[in-house]
């Protein structure tokens, strides 16, 4: 189990990385390729896109090819299309390599929860699946602060190839510890594929995954006017820095993970709603520590619930006679649905009411959240599903 947790969480890092690498350069690409700041954000909006229509393809495609496989490919090539990126000669090209990167990286979300049902005992499965969402919350702030630091010194293309190389030494760690699948099982009929789209449970999850995730992008995404404007007036190096409250995430879902496996999902995870919306609360006075605080609880609650939602998707799936990996697909192109299209009304929340706004857009998402994982307690319980 150890090494398996090691893996993945290692994968996690490197997926989420190379994921976010251009975020925190999108200044240092606008002024180099003479393209305004919208313009510049299409860098890591096609990197979504391109992840969340690949994982349609993925999951599915890992149940003819199986996990590891899909996984070692996905690592590799998304490292290698990440060096591409740091020498491309012009804004389209970089443009069309984000894109690829996105298909790339769609291979390890895709199969992750899947290869850890079919591989770890139940009543570790939640944990382990817990420290895998810990190293994508790592990962992602990593892709935003080396590559931050990385171009302050010595430039962008530089920072993008620092991640890239991270990526690569991450490959290399999960192909040596991970190991091959041995309970792998080649399953896809027509029939198991529209359980995935009809089973009350799973909707349900889908639904949880986009919702959190749209008050949670809806936080961030509106948090730099926050810091930069009074009262606080923070500069723009100083505002970035609060993604180094993303630990809180990787604390918070491997411990979730600990809980659900003691005492069920079920139980857990109204939990992690309930810390969202104390987190989203705190973020109200003007007052930094309090609104850093804030943040920390709010990115804990997030991740509690994200980690233990998708955990819960291929437990289910396989109870219920559905591919995991198409399950789990399903959960994260509604996740990225939430991040792309929920969270963008962000704008719109600050535009009009400005933070209050913006607190209570998101608060009305994780409300909706936490009902739906209220009505999950009343779902019954698929044999041989576990909590």
């Amino acid at each position: 189990m150890r090494r398996t947790s090691f893996a993945l969480f290692a994968a996690g890092v490197a997926t989420f990385a190379l994921l976010y690498s251009t975020q925190a350069v999108l200044p240092e690409l606008s002024a180099a390729f003479g393209v305004t700041p919208a313009q510049s954000s299409w860098s890591l909006s096609l990197t979504t896109i391109g992840l969340g229509v690949a994982l349609l393809i993925t999951g599915p495609l890992s149940e003819r090819t199986g996990r590891t496989p899909l996984i070692h490919l996905s690592l590799t090539l998304s490292a290698l299309v990440g060096l591409g990126c740091a020498v491309a000669p012009g804004w389209h090209v970089l443009l069309g390599l984000r894109l690829l990167q996105g298909v790339t990286l769609a291979g390890l979300p895709a199969v992750a929860t899947a290869y850890l049902r079919e591989e770890l005992p139940a009543e570790v499965q939640a944990r382990v699946a817990g420290l895998y969402i810990g190293g994508t919350a790592l990962g992602g702030m990593a892709g935003r602060l080396v590559t931050g630091t990385v171009a302050q010194a010595f430039g962008w293309r530089w920072a993008l190839a620092a991640v890239a190389v991270i990526g690569l030494l991450c490959a290399v760690f999960v192909l040596v510890t991970l190991p091959p699948s041995r309970n792998f099982a080649r399953r896809a009929s027509a029939a198991a594929s529209r359980r995935a789209l009809t089973d009350p449970a799973l909707l349900s999850l889908y639904a949880i995954g986009a919702c959190a995730m749209g008050a949670f992008v809806a936080v961030y995404n509106a948090i730099g006017f926050r810091l930069t404007a009074a009262p606080f007036g923070l500069g723009a190096a100083a505002a970035g820095a609060v993604f180094l409250v993303y630990p809180a995430g990787t604390v918070s879902s491997a411990l979730a993970g600990r809980l659900a496996d003691r005492f069920g999902r079920r139980a857990v995870l109204p939990f992690g709603c309930a810390l969202m919306l104390l987190g989203l609360l705190l973020t109200l006075p003007d007052r930094l520590p309090v609104l850093i605080a804030g943040l920390a609880v709010l990115t804990a609650g997030f991740f509690c619930v994200h980690g233990l939602a998708s955990g819960w998707v291929p437990v289910r799936a396989h109870a219920g006679g559905v591919p995991a990996a198409q399950a789990a697909s399903l959960y994260l192109f509604a996740y990225y649905a939430g991040s792309s299209i929920l969270g963008s009304l962000s704008g719109t929340a600050w535009s009009t009411a400005a933070w209050p706004g913006v607190v209570t857009l998101a608060a009305v998402f994780v409300t909706v959240t936490g009902v739906l994982a209220g009505a999950l307690r009343r779902v019954p319980v698929l044999l041989p599903a576990g909590r």
